[in-house]
């Protein structure tokens, strides 16, 4: 059970230039499935855990039972908070033993932002726990949280250096042409501009809405110094549809082992395909004998 602190994970991923999947989990099943599948491709990890299933289960319920069911593993684990827009809810996060958070201000003005942001990049690093901002607004919906496409800009390199300097923070997540969600037509991303902020702010960038993006773009993304590709509504949909091919051979079925069992399974297949397409299977020995830790 080696937990890690984000920031030292995501340096190792960007300096070795793969990609840490970052995983949501909802339930029982879907936390085993994602440590399953990293488990066996030795692949470190970040799990996530976002805003609705705090609404659901409760942050500490959740954070619970990742540090059980991660007792039984080997590989690097950061508990990563999603997308909190709190900053109280971001500081029970840091209580509580998370190795990554994230205080998503982009809904609010530049200022506010960045004053709140650095207030939790300050707290975290102190106590050794990675940190991630956003500067633009990412499309999309995840978690109840809604941006209309028309309000999903792509971030300037301007405000993304002047975030950075301002906050300091460990990692940067930007606009760069995702969205939250399933796409309804192929996404571009705007790689150029992903070349302009990594080498400015010389520090890993974060893809959020990950799901679905071709994996080209995404192994392209990765070599432009992306180090943190969220993943949530892909393994959502595994979870669920494995779920429904149970009950479709047996609507009959009441055993849960049987049911969500599949689900779990469907999860962890697609785990371990993303874990391959970011590069990071193997990764797990040589970031856990890294001297930094």
């Amino acid at each position: 059970m080696p937990f890690i602190n984000g920031k030292v994970m995501l340096k190792h991923a960007r300096e070795n230039g793969y990609g840490v999947g970052a995983f949501s989990a909802h339930n029982a099943e879907t936390i085993l499935g994602i440590l399953e599948a990293s488990e066996e491709e030795q692949a470190p990890i970040m799990i996530q855990i976002g805003q609705k299933v705090i609404q659901t289960l409760g942050m500490e319920s959740m954070k619970t039972l990742i540090d059980i069911f991660s007792k039984d593993f080997t590989i690097p684990i950061a508990i990563h908070l999603d997308h909190s827009r709190d900053f109280t809810q971001t500081m029970k996060a840091i209580q509580m033993g998370f190795q990554s958070v994230m205080f998503d201000g982009s809904g609010y003005s530049f200022e506010e932002n960045t004053k709140t942001t650095s207030a939790v990049v300050e707290i975290a690093n102190s106590l050794g726990i990675g940190s991630e901002g956003e500067i633009g607004k990412i499309g999309g919906t995840e978690d109840d949280i809604t941006v209309d496409e028309k309000d999903a800009l792509i971030t300037s390199t301007e405000e993304a250096v002047a975030f950075v300097e301002a906050t300091n923070v460990d990692y940067l997540a930007v606009s760069i042409g995702t969205a939250h969600g399933i796409y309804k037509q192929t996404p571009d991303l705007r790689f150029e501009r992903l070349n302009e902020i990594s080498n400015a702010v010389k520090r890993p960038i974060v893809l959020h809405g990950g799901s679905d993006v071709p994996d080209d773009q995404v192994k392209r993304a990765i070599t432009l110094g992306v180090a943190k590709i969220n993943v949530d509504t892909e393994l959502r949909q595994a979870f669920t549809r494995g779920v429904q091919e149970v009950f479709h051979e047996n609507p009959d079925e009441f055993v849960l082992a049987n049911s969500l069992g599949n689900g779990r399974i469907r999860v962890k297949e697609k785990v371990q395909e993303k874990i391959r397409v970011f590069g990071s299977n193997g990764k797990a020995k040589d970031l856990l004998s890294n001297k930094r830790l």
